[in-house]
């Protein structure tokens, strides 16, 4: 009696399965992650079960498409997740500049209703109208809230740090019972100058990050003019174990240059 064995072509199904399942777990029972000492907050993804599907999903590569191919299918999907995450960086920052404008827009717009007499509550519910993202701030007003937490609140959006201004000197007018109109002023003023310095810092980098993409994109362009001159760079590359230790060594490389350049100027705009 001969004992059955499975066939090897079903273990990458039967791998590909288990870390399907896997990651369905994972999904449906998202892990609870610390934030800030506070209490845990829902993650996306169960950190203990990511791993083994990780693990599991490269195993079933490994035996469908041998070491070759999964190497350059990871380093593929390595560069799409990069170009996504760029993608994804850049409009962040337009968003944050966008806000910029409207943060000082409030900003103005409520120093000049108070200097013109009006209650403070009515500026705030004017500069809600003007931009919506004020609106807890207008709430807390009306309410009789805490304003200035309220404003912190709002001044953690990208983009929207010089509400905490605004706060500042919200709290100092209520504990001393001076005057609003001033204190707004001068934040407006001070945000105006800061939102200055900081497009310029942008224009700055901008230039900076130009030039990064422009030296991570030459080595596309020399292979092209390899491959016009009778050259086969693609068949180094992606054909021999060589080629495939350069590519992937390549890559790493100018994946750190622009992360590390993209670290810098996100925390210099900060």
């Amino acid at each position: 009696m001969t004992a059955w064995a499975p066939a090897a072509t079903s273990w990458p199904g039967v791998a590909a399965a288990v870390a399907l399942t896997v990651a369905a777990v994972a999904l449906a029972h998202p892990a609870r992650v610390p934030v800030g000492g506070r209490r845990p907050v829902p993650g996306g993804v169960a950190v203990r079960l990511l791993v083994p599907t990780v693990a599991l999903l490269g195993a079933a590569g490994w035996v469908w498409l041998g070491p070759r191919r999964l190497l350059l299918v990871g380093l593929g999907l390595a560069v799409a997740a990069a170009v996504a995450d760029s993608v994804r960086r850049g409009r962040r920052r337009a968003v944050a500049e966008h806000r910029r404008g409207e943060v000082l827009g409030v900003c103005e717009a409520m120093a000049a209703d108070l200097a013109a007499g009006q209650p403070p509550v009515l500026a705030l519910d004017r500069a809600a109208e003007e931009w919506p993202e004020l609106a807890p701030v207008a709430v807390a007003a009306r309410v009789d809230a805490d304003v200035p937490d309220a404003l912190r609140a709002v001044a953690c959006l990208p983009g929207a740090s010089e509400l905490r201004s605004v706060a500042a000197a919200w709290q100092v007018a209520h504990d001393t019972g001076s005057g609003l109109a001033p204190a707004i002023a001068l934040a407006a003023t001070a945000a105006r100058s800061r939102r200055r310095t900081t497009r310029l810092v942008a224009a700055e980098l901008a230039g900076a990050r130009a030039t990064a993409r422009t030296l991570a994109v030459l080595p596309v362009l020399v292979s092209l003019l390899a491959i016009g001159v009778g050259t086969d760079p693609v068949g180094f590359l992606l054909g021999t174990t060589a080629g495939a230790v350069c590519l992937t060594t390549g890559l790493a490389l100018s994946w750190s240059g622009l992360a590390w350049l993209e670290r810098i100027g996100d925390r210099v705009l900060r």
